[in-house]
C-alpha cells in the first residue's frame, strides 16, 4: 500500500514527517563536535590576542603538544578496547631517566639511549597488558599501580636529581630540525599517519574495534583477545617511552618530576577527540583534533595571561563536558 501524504483543511500537502532542522543540526554538531569547538576557540583567541595567529605561535603549539600527541596515539587504542592507561606520565619520566642515566653515567651513545627509552616503555606496556589480559586485573587498578611504581622507581634511580649534560646527538628528536622544520612536528605527523593506517586499514585495527564493541563476541568470532590486548598496551607503552625521548631531548635533561599528570592530558585529548570510554569508538583523526584543542586552549589562555590555576580548571571542565556528552550519547543509543 502506498503512503498518502497528509493534507490540511485547504487541501495543501504537508511536508513529509522526519527530523526537523534542529535535530539535523544536533546530528551534525555531534559528528563534528571537536572540530567545531576547535574552530570556535581559534576564532575567539584570534580576536582576543593579536599574537595567536602568528606562525611562530602555531609552531610552538604543535611542538608543546607533541608529547601529548605521541602518547595519545597509544591511548586511543587502549580506550577503544574499553581500557584505560593511567601510567603514561610515569612511563615518560622513567624512560627519560633510564635513558639519560645510561648515556651520562655509562657513556652510551645517543642512539642507544633512544632505544632504551622505547624499550622501557614496551616493557611497562607488556607488564600492564599481562596483568589485564592474563591475570584479569581491571585496567584502572593495574595501570594505577604502575603509575605509582613507575614514579617511585624514577625518583629512586635518579635520587630525585635532574640528569644534565646530554649530548646534542641525543636531543635530536626533541630539539632538532630537519629541512627547516622542527623534528617533534615531523615525528608527530609521522606517528599519527602510521597509527591511523594501523587502526583503520589493518586486521589488527579491526580486532581492536571488535574487542571494544563486545569482548565476548570478539572471542567467539575467533579473535585472540588476550594477544590483541597485550599488543595494544605494549604499543601504548612504547609510544609513551618515545614521548619520553622527545621530552628529554627538548629539555636536554631528564627530570624525575617531568610529565606529572600527563595521563590526564592524554585521556582528555582522546575523549575530546570522540573516543568513548565505553569502548568500540574512536579514531586517530579525532584524537589529532583533540590534541590540537588541548594545545590551543592552553596556549590561548596563556597568551591572555590567565592564571595557570584557571587553565587547569578550564581543562578539567572541558574533560567533564566531553565525558558527559559521551555518557548521554550512550544512553540515547540504548
Amino acid at each position: 500500500m502506498t503512503a498518502v501524504s497528509n493534507r490540511d483543511a485547504r487541501g495543501v500537502a504537508e511536508p513529509p514527517s522526519g527530523p526537523g532542522a534542529g535535530r539535523k543540526f544536533l546530528r551534525f554538531a555531534s559528528r563534528f563536535t571537536v572540530q567545531i569547538a576547535l574552530l570556535l576557540l581559534i576564532t575567539a583567541f584570534s580576536i582576543l590576542s593579536p599574537d595567536f595567529l602568528q606562525p611562530g605561535n602555531w609552531s610552538n603549539i604543535i611542538q608543546q603538544s607533541s608529547i601529548i600527541a605521541i602518547a595519545a596515539c597509544g591511548a586511543t587504542l587502549v580506550i577503544i578496547t574499553a581500557g584505560i592507561d593511567l601510567s603514561v606520565g610515569s612511563v615518560v619520566a622513567l624512560a627519560g631517566i633510564c635513558s639519560a642515566g645510561l648515556v651520562i653515567n655509562q657513556h652510551w651513545s645517543g642512539p642507544a639511549g633512544w632505544l632504551v627509552c622505547i624499550a622501557v616503555g614496551l616493557l611497562i606496556g607488556a607488564f600492564n597488558g599481562f596483568c589485564i589480559s592474563h591475570l584479569g586485573l581491571s585496567a584502572f587498578i593495574a595501570t594505577l599501580s604502575t603509575l605509582a611504581m613507575g614514579r617511585g622507581l624514577t625518583l629512586a634511580l635518579s635520587n630525585g636529581q635532574t640528569v644534565f649534560g646530554l649530548p646534542d646527538s641525543y636531543s635530536f628528536f626533541g630539539g632538532g630540525t630537519l629541512f627547516g622544520i622542527s623534528v617533534p612536528i615531523i615525528v608527530t605527523v609521522i606517528v599519527f599517519t602510521i597509527m591511523h593506517f594501523v587502526l583503520a586499514h589493518t586486521v589488527f585495527g579491526h580486532e581492536v574495534y571488535a574487542i571494544g564493541g563486545n569482548r565476548e563476541a570478539a572471542r567467539l568470532a575467533g579473535i585472540e583477545v588476550r594477544r590483541v590486548e597485550m599488543l595494544v598496551y605494549m604499543l601504548a607503552g612504547g609510544l609513551s617511552g618515545f614521548a619520553g625521548l622527545v621530552l628529554t631531548g627538548r629539555l636536554s635533561a631528564a627530570m624525575p618530576s617531568s610529565a606529572t599528570g600527563l595521563e590526564l592530558d592524554v585521556i582528555a585529548a582522546v575523549v575530546i577527540g570522540g573516543a568513548s570510554l565505553f569502548g568500540g569508538k574512536g579514531n586517530m583523526i579525532g584524537t589529532f583534533f583533540g590534541v590540537l584543542t588541548i594545545g590551543v586552549l592552553r596556549n590561548g589562555l596563556n597568551l591572555l595571561n590567565v592564571s595557570p590555576f584557571w587553565v587547569q580548571f578550564v581543562q578539567g571542565a572541558v574533560i567533564f563536558v566531553a565525558v558527559l556528552l559521551d555518557a548521554v550519547g550512550q544512553k540515547q543509543r540504548r
